[in-house]
């Protein structure tokens, strides 16, 4: 397995990616800090962790909507990335919001490690 430096929203963390990953990796890391700097930006949300969580919800709202949408528009959704590829075949395509809110979740603790913290 690959690790990759990344930054979000100015912090830097190194990634496991497996190899020929890096690209869906990067493109995913570009979703979160851009969600989380929104976020941010909008200037009433100021702690890393509850800006994390924010952005998580939204990317998953996001996800369930495309897994609800119809089959013609799907190919577009079937391409998406999570954030730490854990294993390749991770998806999102759930009839419950909450299992796919709880699914990023997970990975979103992946990401933070052993302490558990953005900050």
């Amino acid at each position: 397995m690959k690790q990759l430096e990344v930054q979000i929203m100015g912090q830097s963390y190194l990634l496991g990616c497996p190899e020929g990953g890096e690209t869906r990796l990067l493109d995913a890391v570009e979703r979160v800090d851009s969600a989380m700097c929104k976020i941010r930006d909008g200037g009433k949300v100021k702690a890393r962790d509850r800006i994390a969580v924010l952005a998580s919800l939204n990317l998953a709202f996001d996800l369930s909507e495309r897994a609800s949408a119809p089959v013609a528009a799907a190919p577009a959704a079937t391409t998406s990335a999570a954030p730490v590829p854990t294993t390749s075949a991770t998806t999102y395509t759930t009839a419950n919001p909450d299992d796919a809110i709880a699914m990023l979740l997970q990975r979103l603790d992946a990401v933070l490690g052993e302490d558990g913290r953005l900050i």
